[in-house]
């Protein structure tokens, strides 16, 4: 398991708590700060999620993929105390993903672990679990899906976060929301030099990626886009994908952004503790 690469001196404007007892939360810093509560594959199962200002997911909503899965992590995420609830989805999330629909390049597809009604051959279910995520009801909730786009949080002191959201990653099996090698570059370049949260499913190559096998499963063409002088003032970057690399790394110090970019990978399974990250407006 790669371990959290944490900054030797303490960071400016942020505090990152990858590591807490969920009984005796860390305090609030107050006002004139945010609490971003970043958490990810899920995989409709319940965890026990602290509060704060926004709640982030970043992406494997479901288990199988299904419209059934996904109404169990939607209501949960809607229960759940967070003003604002940003989420994307991933690999897993086959009924969020248009090459399902009929003619879709996926739409043949069954995935090993769908023993149940094959997915793809239940349309209703597919157009149901788009309409669901974009529904007025889950707005008025104050949960926001992102799909290669973007969206504005207004924090309470009146500073705007722009935060934009992907559910690619690389193909590495039947999934959804996949791509072969050469096209992330043109999903990746989507990311709006705006951007001060960013969320994608698959993290970047080498930064919170490393699975149990010792390899580095991140996407290059996403760390080469990171590495541009535009995102210089992205300030948090949340993934998951790569369960066991659970974690925070801090990358990028520069003159726009003196703490650097805080990369956190907050896939839950491994590691069932979401990561709270306190950022100054």
């Amino acid at each position: 398991m790669e371990h959290p690469q944490l900054p030797s001196a303490p960071l400016r404007r942020a505090v990152v708590y990858a590591s807490y007892d969920l009984t005796f939360l860390p305090k609030h810093p107050g006002a004139g700060w945010t609490r971003f509560v970043c958490i990810s594959d899920t995989h409709s199962h319940i965890f026990h999620v602290p509060p704060g200002d926004v709640l982030l997911h970043a992406g494997d909503l479901s288990r199988h993929g299904t419209l059934r899965d996904l109404e169990v992590t939607l209501d949960w995420l809607k229960s759940l105390p967070h003003p604002a609830k940003y989420f994307i989805a991933g690999n897993h999330d086959l009924c969020l993903d248009r090459q399902y629909d009929e003619g879709g390049t996926m739409r043949g597809m069954k995935p090993r672990d769908i023993r149940t009604k094959v997915l793809t051959h239940n349309l209703q279910d597919l157009a149901a679990a788009r309409k669901m995520v974009r529904s007025h009801a889950l707005g008025k909730a104050g949960m926001h899906y992102l799909e290669h786009e973007s969206a504005v949080y207004t924090a309470k002191s009146g500073k705007s976060y722009t935060i934009y959201g992907s559910p690619a990653a690389p193909f590495y099996s039947i999934g959804a929301f996949q791509y072969s090698p050469g096209e992330g570059k043109e999903i990746y370049s989507r990311i709006p030099p705006s951007v001060d949260i960013l969320m994608t499913h698959t993290p970047a190559h080498g930064i919170c990626d490393l699975t149990k096998r010792g390899i580095h499963a991140g996407c290059p063409e996403l760390a080469a886009r990171l590495m541009d002088a535009d995102l210089a003032g992205c300030r948090l970057h949340v993934c998951g994908h790569i369960h066991e690399a659970h974690g925070v790394a801090v990358v990028g110090q520069n003159a726009r952004n003196p703490d650097g970019r805080i990369s956190v990978n907050a896939a839950l399974p491994s590691i069932p503790l979401p990561v709270i990250i306190d950022l100054m407006d």
